[in-house]
C-alpha cells in the first residue's frame, strides 16, 4: 500500500485500534473491504425507502441524519463528524428500507462498509464483532441520554450540550437544522443565542 492510501485511511485504523489490536494482515483484509468515496456538499449519502446497505465511517467533512414526516417536516436525528460512525442503524442490522436521510453538510470524504462485508468481516476476523458491539452499545447509550436530555432539560440547556458535543458543527448547519435537532423552533432557538449573546457581553 502506498504511503499516501495509508496515511488518508489512518484515522479509520485508529479509530479501530480504540477497542482491538490488529495485526498487518487483519489491517489489509478490513482495509481491502472499504468503499471510499468523496462527496460534495449537500449529497445524499442515503435516501428514506432505500435499503440500507452500508454503515459509513466519516474520514472528513460532516453528516446530518433526518426523519422527514408525511407532512414534510425535519427532526435531524444526529450530526457525524470525523471519526465518527453513522448508519440508520435498526435498517442497516435488518437489511430494510431506510427510515432516515443521510446528507452531507459540507464536502465529505466516507468509507463505506456493506453489511455482507460486515458479515464475512465477524467470520474472518472474529475480535471484530467486539469493536462494533461496543460502536453499537455506545450509539444506544447516546440516543437514550438524549432523550432523558429532551424530557428533563431546557431546550437552552439542550442547547449548550449540543455547542459542547458539536463545537464545529454549528458553523457548518443552519439555525433550522440545530432547532430541529433540539426540538424547538427556529425562532426559539434565535432567542437563546441572542440571550447567549448577551451574557456573553455583561
Amino acid at each position: 500500500m502506498k504511503l499516501h492510501q495509508r496515511m488518508t485511511q489512518n484515522l479509520i485504523l485508529q479509530n479501530i485500534a480504540k477497542h482491538i489490536s490488529l495485526d498487518e494482515n487483519e489491517i489489509s483484509y478490513f482495509l481491502s473491504i472499504l468503499k471510499e468515496k468523496k462527496y460534495p456538499k449537500k449529497s445524499i449519502v442515503l435516501k428514506e425507502g432505500e435499503i440500507c446497505r452500508t454503515i459509513n465511517f466519516v474520514q472528513s467533512g460532516t453528516l446530518r441524519a433526518f426523519y422527514r414526516n408525511p407532512a414534510g417536516k425535519e427532526s435531524t436525528i444526529m450530526f457525524a463528524i470525523a471519526d465518527w460512525w453513522i448508519t440508520d442503524m435498526s435498517c442497516f442490522i435488518n437489511q430494510q428500507p431506510a427510515m432516515l436521510n443521510i446528507e452531507t453538510i459540507e464536502e465529505s470524504h466516507i468509507y463505506h462498509l456493506q453489511k455482507e462485508d460486515l458479515d464475512d468481516l465477524y467470520l474472518k476476523i472474529p475480535k471484530f464483532e467486539r469493536f462494533f458491539r461496543i460502536i453499537m452499545q455506545n450509539a444506544y447509550i447516546r440516543e437514550q441520554l438524549r432523550v432523558i436530555q429532551n424530557l428533563s432539560l431546557t431546550a437552552e440547556e439542550r442547547y449548550y450540550i449540543f455547542l459542547e458535543k458539536y463545537p464545529q458543527v454549528e458553523k457548518q448547519v443552519t439555525q433550522k437544522q440545530i432547532a430541529s435537532y433540539l426540538g424547538i423552533t427556529p425562532e426559539f432557538l434565535s432567542m437563546i443565542r441572542a440571550n447567549k449573546n448577551k451574557q456573553a457581553l455583561s
